[in-house]
């Protein structure tokens, strides 16, 4: 009975947004769920507990409890509430920004030492773990840049709004075509995206277009989704492209997609991988053996984690007017890692500023030591680069996922000035740029 008002009044703390974060007690007792919540907010702790019992008994505990963290001005309410539904509870200390854990039991120090240090000593058996699974200079190279890292910081340069109601209720919506195949799996969030930008989104398959139910003639838009296509194999992008270029029918379907002047495209990790193999990044007639391609991370492994990105400037058009912005974003890929065969090539297109998006450390910098540098730049593509678009700005691949931030609830952190000052996520604007542009640019 108590756990099911426990339930209850947790939902109606986070319901009226008075819980910054929280964690049960369980293995290991308070003083790891202490320790645990300060190692994933990258913060300090001062607790100031007592009781009757000694302090391995109260401290190492493990009663059924849970640990929740809140804003000083909100700590009231919070009791209030937890005695509504005769909850004990009690307040045992806060969080600070010096990186410091100091425990006290009726006054006396239990515990007095570096965050870090215990974070350290925490991730020690995981470390040794990694560099028997993976690259080991990526697995040294992350357990030195997480020692004391400082967490990401955003720059936001222009204002998000959510789509305006008259273009989502518009009855001539421009036309995209959201493309997977088998394995895929990133068509809901990304006809999602589209979706809420004022676009009206196809689910295309494609076996749809080889056996002809449809062509790419009416769309406006061509987006080629995340996952695995043929199965989770190496390289499976490849059976992908394979389908298109060996179908003299499908080419040429793609092809005259492809140079229609009122046409875009964007492929996303998986489907980035297909444009680079289709040859439509960064520019078409670039010969297979020079083609920029990508192969897989430089860690060995599949990577799925939260990092930071920095855009460009480019002549892309899904991201005019985000210049200089600093965002959060997912990526999930094994194969990531953006590979030039020729050198020269990689050169040209760097002038040429045919590269959108790239990885940056917590400083938002971009450089080629800062970003290549792991796990910030989870692939090991040089220079951070982690996208690739046409001279014309119409066609773009890129490896991270914007179709899973382009909600607010969708990002694994946000600052809390960020979060309350925003009315929209902003990765919903290269969606609705892409249909402003769809809007200036008619369909011919």
């Amino acid at each position: 009975e108590m756990l099911q008002r426990a339930f209850h009044a947790i939902q109606k703390l986070m319901s009226e947004n008075l819980i910054l974060a929280g964690h049960d007690i369980s293995d290991g007792g308070i003083i790891t769920t202490f320790l645990e919540m300060a190692f994933a907010g990258n913060c300090g702790l001062r607790i100031r507990m007592d009781g009757p019992w000694n302090p391995l008994e109260r401290l190492f505990a493990e009663e059924l409890g849970a640990v929740i963290e809140c804003h000083v001005s909100d700590v009231r309410n919070v009791l209030q509430i937890l005695d509504s539904f005769h909850l004990p509870s009690t307040v045992i200390g806060e969080t600070t920004e010096e990186k410091k854990i100091l425990v006290t039991y009726h006054s006396q120090k239990v515990l007095e030492s570096s965050m870090c240090v215990l974070r350290e000593w925490w991730e020690e058996t995981s470390y040794h773990i990694e560099r028997l699974q993976m690259n080991s200079q990526c697995a040294d190279e992350e357990r030195k840049n997480i020692f004391d890292r400082k967490g990401p910081s955003y720059t936001i340069p222009f204002k998000p709004k959510p789509t305006p109601a008259y273009i989502l209720e518009a009855k001539d919506k421009p036309e995209v075509a959201i493309l997977r195949e088998e394995g895929s799996n990133g068509d809901r969030e990304m006809t999602s995206a589209f979706y809420q930008a004022g676009f009206s989104p196809w689910d295309i398959t494609m076996t749809d277009l080889i056996r002809g139910r449809i062509t790419l003639e009416r769309f406006r838009g061509l987006i080629t989704v995340g996952g695995f296509s043929y199965a989770d194999v190496p390289e499976s992008a490849k059976g992908w492209a394979a389908a298109i270029r060996f179908n003299e029918r499908l080419r040429k379907m793609f092809d005259d997609f492809y140079h229609r002047s009122d046409t875009f495209s964007l492929g996303v990790c998986n489907g980035c991988q297909l444009f680079a193999l289709l040859g439509w990044v960064p520019w078409l007639g670039i010969p297979d053996h020079q083609q920029p391609r990508f192969v897989q991370n430089l860690s060995g492994r599949f990577e799925s984690r939260w990092v930071t990105v920095k855009i460009l400037e480019s002549p892309a058009i899904m991201f005019k007017s985000m210049t200089d912005s600093t965002l959060g974003v997912w990526v999930a890929h094994g194969e990531g890692r953006l590979h030039f065969p020729d050198p020269t090539l990689m050169d040209e297109v760097i002038i040429k500023k045919l590269v959108p998006v790239a990885f940056v450390d917590d400083e938002g910098r971009v450089d080629g030591k800062i970003s290549q540098s792991y796990p910030f730049n989870p692939n090991g593509s040089p220079f951070g680069m982690t996208g690739l678009c046409t001279p014309d700005g119409r066609h773009l691949a890129m490896m991270p996922h914007p179709e899973r931030a382009f909600l607010k609830w969708q990002w694994a952190w946000m600052p809390g000035y960020l979060n309350d000052g925003l009315k929209a996520s902003p990765w919903i604007q290269m969606f609705q740029n892409a249909r402003e542009w769809c809007d200036r640019v008619k369909a011919s």
